[in-house]
This record gives structure tokens, sequence and C-alpha cells, in this order.
């Protein structure tokens, strides 16, 4: 079959074209982003924006399958993620609708759930975006229910932060701190239960959405890790196989630490963005029993795994990066005034 991956040149767009190939099938991508990966003569590659429709008209030419990856995420700005992850994602409906393609699966995120009042949460609950990114997704998958109404099987996976190699992003700074021997601060006690995913049981997932019964995955799913601790249990697990003797420092009056990243951010002075400190210090899980039962989805990957997994790539690989910053998964974020924090640690 043919696949084509919307933002393929991203750390989950390539993680799925390795993931795709291993397994015989031609792949293209389409990216604003260049594919600079070792595979870049195994694909099909287009350079282009997903709120350009002829982009998107050359790109799935001929294909089978989409699997839409491509978003613009919380640092850019409202305007770049409206118009990518709403005006794109109904672009990139159309396109495949036009193509003839088999299914669509939209990789939407948790962040549609807001900052929620009860666990687990269950793809019924209640949608309440936060920030332009929160919004932008619930719409998205607003664009992707009207497509399925037209015809069109569209598989909607919600994921929670996943991590493996090539995965950078506010990640990195865990894995700096890691690997030159700081502790590492959580907002509150860290005793909250919160839960990640290792990008291998995400794509995974998205095979599963591509290949069964098509009255099996048209619908909504949470997908996330099956064994997952708290937040400091989990971060140590980091520190510990860094070796350095670090650990994790609590800061227990979480409503001052709040605040103080809530004027960060403002005056643009730390990458945490209000999403992430918000839920950073309250439990945060969804339910998999959906994708379990439906999909027959069997995560491999604990968070400790997955965290770990990602740090020895981080390590492995620090001097390709070293100095790059950006606002993408591909590239470390900067810690900004974080950075001098760190002395503290």
């Amino acid at each position: 079959m043919k696949i084509v991956i919307t933002g393929g040149s991203g750390f989950l767009g390539i993680n799925l074209t390795r993931y795709l190939l291993a397994r015989g099938h031609q792949v293209g991508v389409i990216d604003i982003a260049d594919f600079d990966y070792p595979e870049r003569d195994r694909i099909d590659f287009h350079k282009g924006d997903i709120r350009n429709p002829e982009a998107l008209k050359t790109a799935f030419a001929g294909t089978d399958l989409v699997v839409h990856c491509a978003a613009a995420l919380p640092l850019y700005s409202k305007e770049d993620i409206f118009t990518t992850d709403i005006d794109g994602s109904r672009n990139v409906c159309e396109a495949a609708f036009q193509a003839g393609a088999k299914r669509m699966v939209h990789i939407s995120s948790t962040a549609v759930y807001g900052i929620p009042d009860h666990h687990p949460l269950l793809e019924t609950d209640r949608l309440q975006g936060v920030g332009p990114y929160g919004i932008a997704k619930i719409e998205a998958e607003k664009a992707c229910e009207a497509y399925r109404q037209k015809g069109l099987v569209v598989p909607i996976i919600r994921p929670k932060s996943f991590i493996g190699p090539e995965r950078l992003g506010v990640f990195a700074m865990l894995y700096d701190w890691a690997s030159t021997g700081h502790n590492w601060p959580v907002i509150g006690k860290g005793d909250n239960l919160y839960q990640y995913l290792d990008v291998e049981d995400l794509c995974e997932a998205i095979w599963l959405c591509l290949t069964l019964p098509a009255e099996r995955v048209n619908d909504t799913f949470n997908i996330g890790a099956k064994v997952f601790g708290t937040m400091k249990a989990d971060f140590q697990a980091v520190l510990d196989h860094a070796g350095k003797g670090k650990r994790v420092i609590a800061f227990r009056v979480a409503t001052l630490m709040v605040w103080t990243l809530r004027i960060l951010e403002f005056f643009k002075l730390s990458p945490l963005y209000k999403w992430v400190y918000e839920t950073a210090y309250k439990e945060s899980f969804v339910s998999i029993e959906k994708a379990e039962k439906a999909l027959g989805y069997a995560p491999k990957y604990s968070n400790k795994d997955a965290l770990i997994r990602n740090y020895d790539w981080y390590v492995a690989n620090v001097a390709r990066f070293a100095g790059a910053t950006g606002v993408s998964h591909r590239v470390p974020w900067s810690q900004g005034i974080l950075s001098i924090l760190k002395l503290f640690f």
C-alpha cells in the first residue's frame, strides 16, 4: 500500500515512516520541513504546506491511506496554530476524500480534554480546549467527523504525550539536566499519577487503525501507556539511570510555582506553556480500555521504559543538535530563564 504521512519530517513522522518501511509499504511524506533522515531515498517526499490544497493534491495522488500527523504545536503563534491545525486539517480531509483514499487516520491529542476534574478520561468526556492548541485540536476533530459523514473512514487517535527516539522539545530539558548531573524540580508533591506513551506503541495503534476492518476503527480512541506511575517516581527513574546520584525536588506549594511560570510565560522567558504547568502537578491519565477491546491495542512500554529509552537516545545523539533550538519536537526548546535556574539544582 502507498501511505502518505502529513508532517512526516517530524518526530512522529520519522518513527512512523521507519515503522511502515519495515513492513514493506510505499511511504509518501508531505511537510514544510525537509526530510533530512537516512531514509530520504526510500520515500516519496513532497515539500509543501497542508494549508495549500494544491500541494496536498499532488502529494496524495495515488495514495491508499493517509496519516495526518502535521500540526502547529503550542509554541507556534495563534494564527499558525489555527490556520494549520484547523484549516490545514480540513484541507487534508478534503484532499484524502478527493484522492479516493480508503481511510485517513487523524492524530489528535488528549489536550482536547483541557484541565479535567476526574480520571481516567474517557473518549466520551467533555472537550474543553486550553489555549489555541487545545481549541484547534477540537475543531480539527470536528472537521474529521464531518468527513466521516461523507463516507471517509477517519479513525481519530488521542495520544498522551509521546516520547522515544528523535523526541526533543520540552523533554530535552529533563534529559539535559539529568545527563549533566542536576536535580530535577517538579510542581507540587510529585505524587500525582501521570501517563505518557512510547512512540513505538503509538505507531502500533496507528497501524491497527490502518489495517483493521473499517467498522472497528472508524471511531475515536485514547492511546497511552498501560503501566505508569507518579510524576516523581517516573522522573526519578531517569535520574537514577543517568547515574549522577541526583533526585527529584518537589515544590510542594504548587500555586506559587504555577504563578511564577505564568509570569515567565507572559514575558516569553520560559518554554513551558499553560497546559504543561497547569496539569503537571495533577493526575493526568486516560482510559485505553476502548482501544484494547476494539483494536487489540497492547502497549509494550511503561512510562519508565519510554523515558529511559528516550534518554538513552538523547545521550547518544546530543552532539548532533548542540546549540539548536526551535518550537517543534525535532529540536530542543530554548530553556530561557530556566537555564539559570538549573545552576541552583
